[in-house]
């Protein structure tokens, strides 16, 4: 367990880290953030930040130094970066997760062996692969990036297999992973959160709204088909805690489909459908992250009050805070970050028993 005082690090600098770390603040903790990007909103609120690339050892090695324990905020860390710093200092959730998640093919495959249902796949290393993917897995279809690629970056949708040479060139040519079409109903995620004695738990799941591939708003209570899934979905997210040993908070999305719950993907961290856990749940998902890494026990997940919607603030829309301030119901987060560009994340509002405005 690891003591008040103690330096909690903090692998990138973005909002999730931003929040993770005014969650640790709270609980007696100092952060330390380490990030190569010259902008760290995290380390605003932080009282060490070192900048440093991410395959700079002997910057990594005085970081872990000073660490008790590290974590990470996105996915896209090297996983290369953890195992070093797992030489070193504790880190949680560790590499592996890190590795499967950042690898669409590994990932998928990874929890169609575990039993789980997903969209039908296949490995699409060069453009010939693609015309044998479509053959097999047919139209429409999904064409997206192994690696990398968020907020629906990465990805083009096929319609017709005319339509393959333009989403190759639309995804730059890089090896790939067909996903065939998958017709549902709603997206929801499943947000548990795993301690170090293996102890689980999860929070309500939220009906998630995409706009242009990124996350708009999510909602409580769901609709009933979610609420009917969502036992078979987090069964299938407590069986990829257990098989990767894993410690902190992890998120499955899913999609609610007529066969049931359709596993899409996962992320190894906080995620931005759980924001709302912030004044929402009990405990939100960013203290339980950090009392799960520091080894404390898990805070409750409930929601005491419904409705609940998260609104995600986008690009120009961060430019309503005046007026969502004005809102008596709304519990508003700036991330304080400078650029206004289209589809970046700049902050998120909240409504706890009461409907956006």
């Amino acid at each position: 367990m690891l003591s008040p005082g103690s330096t909690i690090g903090i692998l990138g600098g973005g909002q999730l880290g931003r929040m993770l770390a005014v969650a640790a603040a709270q609980l007696g903790y100092k952060v330390h953030v380490y990030a190569p990007d010259a902008e760290s909103v995290a380390a605003e609120v932080t009282a060490h930040h070192t900048q440093a690339a991410w395959d700079d050892e002997p910057r990594l090695a005085g970081f872990a130094a000073v660490c008790d324990i590290v974590t990470f905020e996105f996915e896209n860390v090297p996983v290369d970066t953890v195992r070093f710093l797992s030489g070193h200092v504790a880190v949680h959730p560790g590499g592996k997760p890190l590795e499967i998640a950042q690898d669409r093919l590994t990932e998928k495959s990874f929890v169609a062996d575990l039993g789980g249902r997903t969209a039908p796949f296949a490995a699409v290393p060069t453009r010939a692969a693609l015309d044998s993917a479509l053959a097999a897995i047919g139209t429409p279809a999904i064409l997206k990036t192994v690696r990398m690629g968020y907020d629906g970056k990465g990805q083009a949708r096929i319609a017709a297999p005319a339509d393959a040479d333009a989403a190759w060139e639309a995804i730059g040519g890089q090896p790939a992973i067909l996903e065939g079409f998958v017709a549902f109903d709603h997206e929801f995620s499943v947000i548990m959160v795993r301690g170090i004695d293996g102890e689980t738990r999860f929070w309500d799941s939220s009906a998630n709204v995409h706009e242009g591939g990124i996350l708009a708003v999510s909602s409580l209570p769901p609709p009933s088909i979610v609420l009917d899934q969502q036992p078979a979905a987090r069964a299938m997210m407590a069986a990829i805690g257990d098989a990767l040993g894993y410690v902190g908070v992890l998120t499955g999305e899913f999609f609610a489909t007529d066969a049931g719950p359709v596993f899409n993907e996962m992320a190894p961290r906080v995620h931005n459908s759980g924001h709302w856990t912030i004044e929402g749940a009990v405990t939100s998902q960013f203290e339980n992250h950090i009392r799960a890494v520091a080894g404390l026990p898990l805070g409750d997940t409930a929601v005491p009050l419904l409705p609940v919607t998260m609104h995600n603030l986008i690009g120009a829309q961060i430019e309503k805070i005046p007026a969502l301030l004005a809102d008596g119901a709304a519990h508003v987060h700036h991330y304080g970050k400078t650029e206004v560009r289209d589809g970046r994340k700049l902050g998120h509002v909240t409504w706890v028993g009461a409907s956006p405005r």
